[in-house]
């Protein structure tokens, strides 16, 4: 059939039987040369337009596949929709893109002069003008090859973004019996024209392990802001604990502050600490109590992360209460009870 209109193929300066490798090659190959930013001749700009028009149809295989039966007539005044062979169809092509934002996307949003040219703000040297990767050789950026080069041209200039990072806060409690938190997130992700972009709410399902401990973080690979020239960042929530009304933590021991009187602290004393779990722990001693000392009750604590079958224990940490004043009376007898320092 006889193809009238533009030659897609020749303006990329490509056989009609072109791989998908050599057609990326090839507009990687013109684009670089053609570009207003480096090619300053008269008529650049537009033939850096008519590159990129001739890149958006080859690179598709459904606008290829019409353009290959049908040439640019067929491509932009009806012809078919798909696999058949007939008459004018409901496919109607228009070129409406723009040729540096399609530049922008198969470079990965970065300057590739300053990547192929080291940052030179000059003309290219005549070599590189007329192949950007002889000075690499055909292997040069990965050992592979150009048809490797094609393949991997989104990862080699593609990055990922930093990680979008959430504390997230929990109970002891939660910590101690485990549970599962439903984060919701608003994160962008790409039509399918691979341009665009639409906003999407998601629930991501937290599961909180027994016994986790401060500063654990949970990753969700490639949940952020999808573009088409980035590689979407994890979203990574990172445990905090909130405070708590009786206890703190300290690992998986947790720590009760037990107030005691100072005449308890020096006849005997009785505490009565709570657990987690809403029990509570009779913990005596009859010895002098010190302000800052500690009772160790084994097993008590939070389930121990790698372990959460065993736990860690409760810590009765004393606190002693010294009266505000003392009548002459009482200085008295304590001055004849206690000994003198």
């Amino acid at each position: 059939m006889v193809k009238m209109g533009k030659d897609y193929y020749d303006i990329l300066g490509i056989k009609k039987d072109a791989s998908e490798d050599d057609i990326k090659k090839a507009y990687r190959k013109q684009a670089l040369r053609y570009h207003p930013d480096k090619n300053k001749s008269p008529g650049a700009e537009d033939k850096f337009k008519e590159i990129a028009e001739a890149y958006d149809v080859l690179s598709d295989p459904k606008k290829k596949d019409i353009y290959d039966r049908f040439g640019e007539e067929g491509l932009k005044g009806g012809g078919p929709s798909s696999g058949g062979a007939g008459g004018p169809g409901t496919f109607s092509y228009t070129f409406q893109g723009d040729p540096h934002a399609i530049f922008a996307e198969f470079f990965g949003g970065r300057n590739p002069f300053e990547q192929f040219f080291g940052g030179r703000n000059g003309d290219m040297d005549e070599d590189m003008e007329t192949d950007p990767f002889t000075r690499f050789g055909m292997g040069g950026m990965g050992g592979s090859g150009m048809g490797g080069m094609g393949g991997r041209s989104s990862s080699l200039t593609r990055q990922q973004d930093p990680p979008v990072v959430h504390n997230l806060r929990v109970t002891l409690e939660e910590v101690f019996s485990g549970c599962t938190k439903k984060m919701k997130i608003s994160h962008k992700r790409l039509n399918p024209d691979r341009r665009t972009t639409r906003t999407e709410d998601k629930i991501l399902e937290v599961e909180i392990k027994r016994g986790w401990k401060e500063g654990t973080k949970i990753t969700f690979p490639k949940e952020g802001d999808e573009t088409p020239t980035n590689i979407p960042a994890d979203v990574v929530f990172v445990l905090k604990d909130k405070p708590h009304l009786v206890f703190r933590r300290d690992g998986s021991d947790i720590i009760y502050p037990a107030k005691v009187s100072l005449r308890d602290a020096l006849c005997g004393s009785t505490v009565n600490a709570p657990t987690l779990d809403g029990r509570t722990v009779t913990v005596t001693t009859k010895d002098v109590v010190r302000p800052g000392m500690k009772r160790r009750i084994n097993g008590e604590g939070l389930p121990l992360p790698k372990s959460p079958d065993r736990r860690g224990d409760l810590v009765v940490e004393y606190e002693v209460k010294f009266p505000e004043r003392l009548s002459q009376s009482a200085r008295e007898t304590i001055a004849q009870v206690l000994p003198p320092t």
